[in-house]
């Protein structure tokens, strides 16, 4: 019965799986075949004879290649940013003694419910009296603090014994020392989770690089990839070409890194 129950649940997993990647490996398929068999009847699994066209097309005529540079850039300056300021903000939540410490954490804890579209509008107007629209500033500075990344460090570093914080003060280091010398070792599994969720979720950000980016130069890949659907959509090879260039970096990413993502993330939520 046992082995019955610990088969059944493999199947379902390995199918699971194949129904998580099939669409995947189908993009990559697609990606590579002639013009028109994407859409073709019968339905086709693997290119009759694959060709990196539709790459050649992206990158030496429709410049594709200026909104990979443009996400990259963007996606690692909110990364950088996100540990500075998330990383410094979950410290002073869990150890740092300042009156109205626990009303913050509530309140942030709150925001968590909040959803994200509410605060664009707000965000925008902000940033335009900032004269900041339409920038690479615009699009870095709404991921470098978040109520999410702030909450992450915060609960990692409650497991971290005040004693040992108190004797560095003791011994005469500074707070910079401290977060430097102590903290930033002993967080580093947290901010490697915190550095891959803040990227990929730059990386992949629509909605607000559209809202905020006016200048076809600084489209991100998922807007540029949005503007391309407009003119080139009947288009399907090319579409999937323009898919995989989005998304596999992210997803290789991803699966390098993901045993030092989850390890944080299940870290940071066990006290």
């Amino acid at each position: 019965m046992r082995l019955l129950r610990t088969t059944a649940l493999h199947t379902l997993a390995v199918a699971a799986a194949l129904l998580t990647v099939a669409p995947l490996a189908w993009m990559v398929s697609a990606s590579l075949m002639p013009v028109g068999e994407a859409t073709s009847t019968p339905f086709r699994w693997w290119p009759s004879a694959p060709t990196l066209a539709h790459y050649r097309t992206l990158f030496a005529q429709l410049d594709l290649g200026r909104a990979a540079v443009n996400s990259a850039l963007i996606a690692t300056l909110t990364t950088i940013a996100s540990l500075v300021c998330n990383g410094l903000a979950g410290y002073a939540l869990a150890k740092l003694r300042f009156r109205g410490r626990h009303a913050l954490f509530r309140t942030l804890s709150l925001l968590l419910l909040v959803p994200a579209p509410i605060a664009l509008l707000p965000l925008f107007l902000v940033l335009k009296g900032l004269g900041l629209v339409n920038s690479y500033a615009s699009a870095v500075i709404p991921g470098a603090a978040t109520v999410f990344g702030t909450l992450l460090v915060r609960q990692y570093l409650l497991a971290l014994p005040d004693d040992l914080l108190d004797a560095a003060r003791l011994d005469g280091a500074s707070e910079w020392r401290i977060v430097r010398s102590i903290v930033a070792p002993v967080a580093a599994p947290i901010l490697a989770s915190l550095a891959i969720w803040s990227f990929l979720a730059s990386w992949n950000d629509f909605l607000w690089p559209l809202v905020v980016l006016s200048d076809d130069a600084k489209y991100t890949l998922p807007v540029a990839l949005a503007a391309l659907a407009g003119e080139h959509g009947q288009d399907t090879e090319l579409m999937m070409a323009g898919s995989v260039i989005t998304t596999l970096p992210v997803l290789l990413l991803f699966l390098a890194l993901q045993r030092f993502y989850l390890r944080g993330v299940l870290a940071g939520g066990v006290k």
